[in-house]
């Protein structure tokens, strides 16, 4: 009987819980969202005693006791378990999955978190602390596997902090945020750096013993937003708590202090830090060392810590490499590369662009050539610069096939290598084929519309040049001083005057374009073709900085137009004060001066250009390839082998004019 009477009080008891339900569905972002629907049972009641142990019903509708504080109000008990995933637990419910259920429906069961009502937990219960460790390392996973923004590192952070997870595990969660945020710096461009920068260096704050990996986190993520400064002051605090740092501290480090204003004496001071804790072995402590003094000029003190490398790599060699093409010695940077045992696409594309950048076209070209004999997969600097070298050289033919060798090779045609082959084309007179490769280039940058203007201002399209440049503006495309400086250049070869003083007037108010004296220079010697000589002195007496060489040059070419013999004079005075080596101001006004008659000062500037010391006058040259040879001429030379033949047929040519007259 006392079974009988005790069995229906506990039955009794359990049929007086709330039992909860709840149908959720999950979202797109990982976060379930739950409607929750609320129904009683009839002849509920709510339990008034507090401090009680928990209990629940079984499959057969018997009592189980559960731990102290925490209740499971539900109808089959053994057929729940915790569900993995974000919003398990939401104040005091959590979330459980029935297995039996075979749609998306969770079930919610209900803790003993109201004081008032069941007693404060003084110890968590051991399936209470198995949900938040699966809680935890579900948000561990989905940090490092699928948090790519800022904005979603928010989103965890805030579960972590709804769930309390932070009391359980604080280091590792917060460890796992900084990391992310070190590889989701690229992809948070709408969100301003100082907000990432005071937002991760709270999390590292804290942190409550930040360790080496922690310390390399935060100095690596200030070093990617720019912040060199804060992350050598992290590298201080560092060292200053003696956490010793290991062989991926000093790289993070050291990029940062290349971007710092005194890197060099910085850099000497982390060389002997690294030497002191031995990571001098390490190649890629090395390559980044090297690297920092080639940044800050010592190219010197690089070559130093990569003869003293006891590993090298071939990363080692192209920051070499880099080091002395930056620095002009592009013959040091060659026996470097020979000496290489392995080279990669890096190597040649750096030593290509080195010969591109200082004008040694024909060794450009043929370090090309073997380059794609030696089966290289060659990368787009490769491209540029060799497209670069035969711009400079006219090789037409030889661009086309590297043209069609992009084309043969299914390489993507981005606007860094549009821009190479729409000044090639430009440059080589086929004005037709840059307009075709600009119009199969998707994106459009700045440089590619600068490089399609200056081709239209070289034909002299300067109608096309303005509608273009209009298009530009209309894409949102924002111009810069090259952009108004091809404008200016095709107008004047245009003789496109009111347009052209329009664009002048607009740069700084219109395009925010500041004037410089590239622009200055350009406007001199549109008035100056012009016949406006006038106006090209009061624009010049209004600069706000002195004239250079090609101000008064362009303004010493248009008196030479128009006969201007006393501006002229002016002109060249000034020429002479900026560039007194240049040659070329001597001949225009002796040229003038002979057209004048004044034979005297004729007399006069001859002498004086021949007694000053160093000065140099450019020869013209003239380049025209014919059936795949380049043929180069020079103003006044005979060098030629076919010379006599020109001049035969010149002669003839001007013999047929003559009688035609």
């Amino acid at each position: 009987m006392k079974d009988r009477q005790q069995q229906a009080k506990r039955q009794q008891w359990a049929s007086s819980r709330t039992a909860w339900t709840m149908c959720s569905s999950r979202a797109c972002d990982g976060v379930q969202q739950a409607q929750w629907a609320r129904s009683n049972r009839a002849g509920a009641r709510k339990t008034r005693q507090q401090g009680t142990r928990a209990a629940a019903e079984d499959d057969d509708g018997r009592a189980a006791e559960g731990e102290e504080g925490f209740h499971i109000l539900s109808s089959s008990t053994k057929a729940l378990e915790p569900i993995p995933g974000v919003g398990q637990q939401k104040g005091n419910e959590i979330w459980m999955k029935d297995k039996h259920n075979e749609g998306n429906y969770d079930v919610a069961i209900k803790t003993q978190s109201d004081s008032s009502k069941f007693g404060i937990l003084k110890n968590p219960p051991k399936h209470q602390m198995q949900i938040r460790c699966m809680q935890t390392s579900h948000l561990v996973t989905t940090l490092k596997q699928s948090c790519k923004t800022t904005a979603q590192i928010h989103q965890v952070h805030a579960q972590a902090i709804t769930r309390g997870l932070f009391s359980l595990h604080p280091t590792l969660l917060l460890t796992q945020i900084l990391q992310s945020f070190t590889f989701s710096h690229s992809q948070t461009t709408d969100i301003p750096s100082n907000y990432i920068i005071a937002y991760f260096t709270k999390i590292f704050n804290l942190i409550p013993n930040p360790s080496t990996f922690n310390y390399n986190a935060i100095i690596r993520a200030h070093t990617l937003l720019f912040s060199p400064h804060t992350a050598l002051i992290f590298y201080t605090q560092m060292r200053r708590k003696s956490i010793s740092p290991d062989f991926h501290t000093f790289p993070f480090v050291l990029k940062a202090c290349g971007l710092s204003q005194n890197s060099i004496s910085l850099a000497k001071t982390l060389h002997s830090e690294l030497l002191k804790f031995g990571f001098s072995v390490d190649v890629f402590v090395c390559n980044t060392l090297a690297c920092t003094y080639c940044r800050g000029g010592d190219v010197y003190g690089a070559k130093e810590v990569f003869e003293g490398s006891i590993f090298r790599d071939v990363v080692s060699y192209n920051v070499m490499i880099d080091g002395f093409v930056k620095a002009g010695e592009i013959d040091k940077a060659r026996e470097l590369f020979d000496e290489m045992p392995e080279r990669d696409a890096v190597s040649w594309g750096t030593l290509l662009a080195g010969y591109a950048k200082l004008n040694r076209c024909v060794e450009a070209i043929d370090l090309f050539d073997r380059m794609v004999d030696s089966s290289v997969k060659f990368d787009n600097v490769a491209l540029v610069a060799a497209l670069s070298a035969c711009a400079q050289l006219g090789e037409l033919e030889k661009g086309k096939k590297i043209h069609d060798r992009v084309k043969g090779n299914g390489i993507k045609l981005d606007s860094y290598l549009g821009t190479a082959l729409v000044d090639l084309y430009a440059k080589c007179g086929c004005i037709e084929m840059a307009h075709e490769v600009f119009q199969s280039c998707r994106q459009k940058n700045v440089s590619l519309w600068n490089a399609m203007l200056v081709g239209l201002a070289m034909h002299g399209h300067g109608i096309t040049l303005l509608q273009y440049f209009s298009r530009m503006v209309e894409d949102g495309i924002k111009p810069d001083g090259v952009t108004i400086l091809g404008v200016l250049m095709g107008c004047s070869h245009s003789g496109l005057i009111n347009e052209a003083r329009r664009i002048f007037a607009e740069m700084e108010c219109v395009y925010n374009v500041p004037r410089e004296l590239k622009h200055y220079g350009c406007m001199a010697d549109l008035l100056g073709r012009a016949g406006l000589i006038t106006e090209a002195i009061k624009m010049i007496d209004e600069m706000p900085m002195r004239g250079d060489v090609f101000v008064w040059g362009g303004l010493l070419g248009g008196c030479k137009i128009h006969g201007n013999l006393e501006i002229a004079e002016e002109a060249a005075k000034h020429v002479m004060q900026v560039r007194p080596e240049d040659g070329g101001v001597y001949s225009v006004l002796a040229h003038m001066y002979a057209n004048s008659q004044r034979w005297d000062d004729l007399v006069k500037v001859r002498r004086l250009r021949d007694c000053r010391w160093g000065i140099k006058k450019s020869a013209g040259c003239s380049l025209i390839e014919l059936n795949g040879i380049m043929h180069e001429f020079v103003s006044g030379d005979c060098l030629h082998p076919y010379t006599e033949e020109i001049y035969f047929v010149l002669n003839g040519l001007e013999l047929h004019q003559y009688e035609v007259l």
